[in-house]
């Protein structure tokens, strides 16, 4: 079967992909999709540093905008999504850019969903409440009694993933190891290439920190207020880094110093979980954010290797 042939940039925040994503689709004459878990919410501009209108004009991006603030969306929700917009890119003969550093709903879009039952909320209750009463090394005692190959590669402290394989066995009599192997082998109706763009740790804090002082100047703190004013503090999307910290300062929590400061720190944890995330993947080839041209060039032989599919 002949794949579509996508390109992915994929690499932690604050590296720069947005900027390559357009120089690459405009050279190229393609389009980009959303990657980022956060950007696909209206109203969450600033502090999920969306391509600004500006950008957009140069090049259509897509599922940017496309779910309102207090309403569900998931992994799965974006793939079924954004396949869609591949198929008809595809049928247009356009080139795809794939651009994010949302490593799930890449994932998510490249190999799909894992197929695991819904959560049985009477199972679950149970586990958790014996992890409560006899601890999280009873739990894994119990995971290894039952499913050796699962507790293998589980930590004995990760009570979610404990609980969760004793669920999907208790629930299909299947081990969640195997259902993972299952999915390993599942055939994708793509081909890609994976951009990675590498920045030295000390350059990435520094970029984290003026891309803050940035937002702050262009009106993160009204942004917060307006979307408080609309919606709530309920709303799952100001959970998220920038937005919950800016909330904390609104309520008098501390001041906005403060607030600037815990934004770099979680935003360089958060960047470091990326990096570890994306480090795992082998098939990404890394690049400095200063060579275009060597990234143009991997991209065009890309190109030329997998023609458009037929559709």
């Amino acid at each position: 079967m002949q794949k579509i042939p996508l390109v992915v940039i994929n690499s932690p925040t604050a590296t720069g992909k947005t900027s390559l994503a357009i120089k690459l689709a405009l050279k190229f004459g393609g389009e980009i999709i959303n990657a980022d878990s956060m950007q696909v919410y209206r109203y969450f501009d600033i502090g999920t540093a969306k391509p600004t209108p500006e950008q957009r004009k140069q090049v259509r991006h897509h599922l940017i905008d496309v779910i309102e603030p207090d309403e569900e969306f998931n992994a799965a929700l974006y793939a079924d999504m954004a396949r869609e917009v591949i198929r008809k890119l595809n049928e247009e003969k356009k080139p795809v850019f794939i651009v994010g550093g949302t490593g799930l709903y890449i994932r998510a879009l490249l190999k799909g969903i894992i197929e695991t039952p819904p959560v049985d909320e009477g199972i679950r209750g149970y586990y958790k409440k014996l992890g409560q009463t006899r601890g999280k090394e009873y739990l894994y005692d119990l995971l290894k009694k039952k499913d050796k190959a699962a507790a293998s590669r589980i930590k004995p402290n990760d009570a979610v993933r404990v609980i969760r394989a004793l669920e999907v066995l208790e629930q299909t009599g299947e081990s969640i190891t195997s259902k993972q192997t299952k999915h390993a082998f599942a055939d994708s109706p793509y081909h890609s290439l994976k951009i990675g763009l590498r920045v030295e740790r000390d350059e990435l804090r520094k970029r984290i920190i003026d891309r803050t002082s940035g937002m702050l100047d262009l009106g993160l703190v009204d942004e917060v207020k307006r979307i408080l004013q609309e919606y709530g503090e309920g709303i799952k999307p100001l959970q998220s880094l920038g937005y919950r910290q800016i909330i904390r300062y609104l309520v008098g929590d501390y001041d906005l110093a403060e607030a600037k400061r815990l934004i770099n720190r979680d935003t360089w944890h958060y960047a470091k979980r990326q990096i570890t995330w994306f480090a795992a993947d082998k098939d990404i080839q890394w690049f400095a954010p200063d060579s275009f041209q060597d990234i143009t060039v991997a991209v065009r032989k890309f190109w030329q290797g997998t023609p458009m599919v037929e559709t």
